[in-house]
C-alpha cells in the first residue's frame, strides 16, 4: 500500500509540473514558470523517497530528499519575491 501512495505522490507532482509550465508556455507569466519548476524539484525529491523507502532500503538518501525539497522551495520563494509588485 505505501508503494501506491509514494507511486502516486511521484504522479500528482509530475502531473502538477506539467500543467504549470504548459500554462507558463501558452501565458507567459513568470510566476507559473517558477512553481512548475518548484513542482519538478518535489517532483525529483518524491522519486528519491521511493527510490530511498523501496528500492534501496540499505542506502540512506535522506539529505538528498531534503536538499531536493529544499531548492524547490527556495525556487518558488525566489520567484514569489521578485515578481511581487
Amino acid at each position: 500500500m505505501a508503494v501506491a501512495v509514494y507511486v502516486l505522490g511521484i504522479l500528482v507532482t509530475a502531473l502538477c509540473t506539467l500543467l504549470l509550465l504548459r500554462a507558463y508556455a501558452k501565458v507567459g507569466q513568470k510566476l507559473l514558470l517558477w512553481a512548475g519548476l518548484c513542482f519538478a524539484g518535489l517532483t525529483v525529491a518524491n522519486i528519491l523517497l521511493f527510490v530511498d523507502l523501496v528500492i534501496w532500503t540499505d542506502v540512506s538518501l535522506y539529505t538528498w530528499r531534503l536538499s531536493a525539497a529544499a531548492v524547490a522551495m527556495l525556487l518558488l520563494l525566489y520567484g514569489l519575491v521578485s515578481e511581487s509588485d
